[in-house]
């Protein structure tokens, strides 16, 4: 009896457990998603705890024995490096299992990796942080990031690009939640002796953990063959959106994979390396008018962009084609990068944060707009898998960004450029960026049919 009970166990997580009944509403979905985007969306905030990790020892300033800065820096390192592989390893298992299976995994990952992170602070060790955020965290970040991608993408054949959109907006989203309720927590903890970061990581681990796992208890996928009501789909592949498949195999061995690839890494490049010099940027370029209050506010302002942009780009994806909208992403982003310089030599705030809310905009409309993409080029299949391979683009890039935009500042300074000034040739090299970006774009084909599954295959 108890064998039995224990093989019936699982079977609650089984994807032929979660198939909608009848009645049930595909809009009860994205909020399923955006529960698990929203908490992992935290990720962006995690800089909220780096000073005060610095002072674990010597609580009001670092002491001899404190962590450094540059030693906290890898803890967002590794949890984005470990996200892009998780995410591509992840991808083809979680096709298999389905969504709520993976959502529960990547609940307990994440929340968990708090909590290994929290005895790490308690215990000053900062290996275990590194394994419990970094590697732990960051495997969570990847299963979770993908997890939804591809039940959205069923339940809204009609409208791919605003389901995905929905739901990734949560990612960008999070930090804005994540980093008042970070500084709250580790108030309420702190005392004279104790800055409060260990019992901060510990809420939010179990806070984390419960709201992931609401999305995977509501999350549901659609029985095989269901449309929505008056939706017909095309019976035949139209310019580069296939009904056909492609196996997750053979795609990434195609030259529309690497195109797509260098289409998501250098528009994330972009943007990535601005995200992490935003406040500092925009303080040198306009010293004495931008204060350091002033520019958090322009921080906060990207993220609301970067949060909007991801749903409102991927939904006019859907009218437009994704490949028209990765052109607007690339040639408005080239003359809006051009632009950055003129308004710092002549003064003008307002042209500078234009430029960049619009910039981050589509950084965060790229993010949104590369599932639907993926399933126009290689049909809804495998799209999960296809789309979890893909982020590794996005690990590249969170190294490419930030290491261009920090070293050729540091560059520049060093041979005599005003710091207002050290940022020109930067914005130039990002418009480069994009020019290459707009070329792999324009050059996307439908995938030749030798690629396709047979019909006998795509039935399985």
């Amino acid at each position: 009896m108890g064998s039995t009970s224990a093989r019936a166990v699982p079977g609650l997580l089984d994807r032929e457990r979660i198939i909608a009944g009848p009645g049930f509403s595909r809009w009860m979905v994205p909020p399923a998603a955006l529960c698990v985007h929203l908490c992992i969306g935290q990720v962006y905030a995690f800089s909220v705890f780096n000073l005060p990790m610095t002072r674990l020892i010597g609580i009001t300033k670092s002491a001899p024995g404190d962590w450094k800065l540059t030693e906290l820096g890898w803890i967002f390192s590794i949890a984005i490096a470990v996200l892009g592989i998780a995410s591509a390893v992840g991808g083809a298992w979680l096709d298999r299992v389905g969504p709520r299976k993976a959502m529960l995994l990547a609940a307990c990952c994440f929340g968990g990796g708090f909590l290994v992170s929290a005895f790490g602070v308690s215990v000053h060790s900062l290996w275990l942080t590194y394994l419990g955020y970094g590697v732990f965290g960051g495997i969570g970040l990847g299963i979770a990031y993908i997890s939804p991608v591809k039940t959205l993408i069923t339940w809204f054949p009609d409208r791919p690009g605003m389901a995905t959109g929905m739901a990734i907006m949560g990612f960008g989203g999070g930090a804005l939640i994540a980093s008042p309720l970070s500084v709250l927590l580790m108030g309420a903890f702190s005392s004279p002796t104790h800055v409060g970061v260990a019992e901060t990581f510990v809420v939010m681990g179990l806070i984390y953990f419960c709201f992931m796992s609401i999305g995977a208890i509501i999350v549901r996928v659609p029985p095989d063959g269901w449309l929505p009501d008056g939706y017909v789909p095309p019976r035949q592949s139209v310019g580069l959106i296939t009904t056909e498949n492609v196996h997750v195999d053979v795609a990434w061995r195609t030259p529309q994979f690497w195109l797509l690839w260098w289409v998501l890494c250098l528009n994330v490049t972009a943007g990535i390396g601005v995200l992490g010099q935003a406040s500092a940027m925009a303080q040198e370029m306009f010293p004495g008018r931008i204060t350091a209050i002033a520019a958090a506010g322009f921080v906060g302002l990207l993220s609301i962009f970067n949060m909007a942009g991801r749903f409102i780009w991927a939904s006019t994806s859907d009218f437009i084609g994704r490949k028209a909208t990765y052109c607007v992403f690339f040639v408005l982003g080239m003359i809006l990068y051009a632009l950055v310089p003129t308004a710092g030599h002549i003064g003008s705030v307002a042209l500078f944060v234009l430029c960049f809310v619009i910039i981050i905009s589509m950084y965060g409309g790229g993010f949104a707009t590369i599932p639907a993409y993926l399933k126009d080029i290689f049909g809804v299949q495998y799209v999960g898998a296809i789309h979890g391979r893909l982020l590794t683009a996005w690990s590249a890039a969170g190294v490419f960004g930030p290491v261009i935009v920090n070293y050729m500042r540091q560059y520049l300074i060093e041979h005599g450029t005003a710091k207002a000034d050290a940022y020109t040739d930067t914005m130039y090299i990002m418009t480069g960026l994009l020019l290459v970006g707009l070329i792999c774009n324009v050059m996307m084909r439908p995938v030749h049919e030798r690629h396709l599954l047979s019909p006998q295959v795509a039935g399985v």
